[in-house]
């Protein structure tokens, strides 16, 4: 499997001025946004239910646990929240019928009970990119992003593997992308 891409800024904001003006904005938009600010990954966020990401009361959680089963490598995580993400998700399920707390976090356009597979989303996220003329960009690079953009702020690799759910910091130091902006901060550092 080719290395995902790691996104930047840029192309961040070229892949969101995409979703605006095309059918289903706000779901994807979200679903986009579970990937870059919380590195989830495709299947990860396929598999999601409204009760996974909202409290009793309504409020939107700042963690997420994700069972073993639900979770490549079956390591369970739980998946923190930030408040940007959580208000992205809020807007976002102000606008859906809710059913049930079962029911699926994104429906595709067949209803609201019907879930993306992790097949489809996968196809979902690398044909947006390709719309969006970001080569290289794959169903892995708002995760990749994620770590990448943490890492450059000088956040330590063991953080990183927890928060990616990895076991071994070495799949982790292989998201991590270095480029010369993150260099030239480095040598500024001394």
């Amino acid at each position: 499997m080719a290395t995902a891409k790691s996104l930047t800024s840029a192309e961040i904001s070229k892949v969101l001025d995409y979703i605006a003006i095309n059918p289903n904005a706000q779901r994807n938009r979200v679903m986009f946004m579970f990937t870059v600010l919380a590195g989830l990954r495709v299947s990860e966020v396929a598999d999601l239910k409204i009760g996974d990401v909202r409290n009793a009361d309504g409020t939107i959680k700042s963690e997420i646990y994700l069972s073993g089963a639900r979770v490549k490598h079956n390591h369970a995580r739980t998946v923190f929240v930030s408040t940007r993400l959580q208000d992205e998700i809020t807007n976002y399920i102000s606008t859906k019928v809710v059913l049930s707390d079962a029911q699926p976090l994104f429906s595709t356009n067949r209803g609201a009970r019907h879930a993306f597979s992790a097949n489809t989303l996968t196809q979902h996220f690398h044909y947006m990119y390709k719309r969006c003329s970001i080569a290289s960009g794959s169903s892995h690079s708002g995760r990749k992003t994620f770590i990448t953009s943490l890492a450059s702020q000088g956040i330590s690799v063991f953080v990183l593997a927890s928060l990616a759910g990895h076991k071994s910091i070495s799949t982790t130091q292989r998201y991590v992308s270095v480029n010369d902006d993150m260099k030239r901060r480095a040598v500024e550092l001394v």
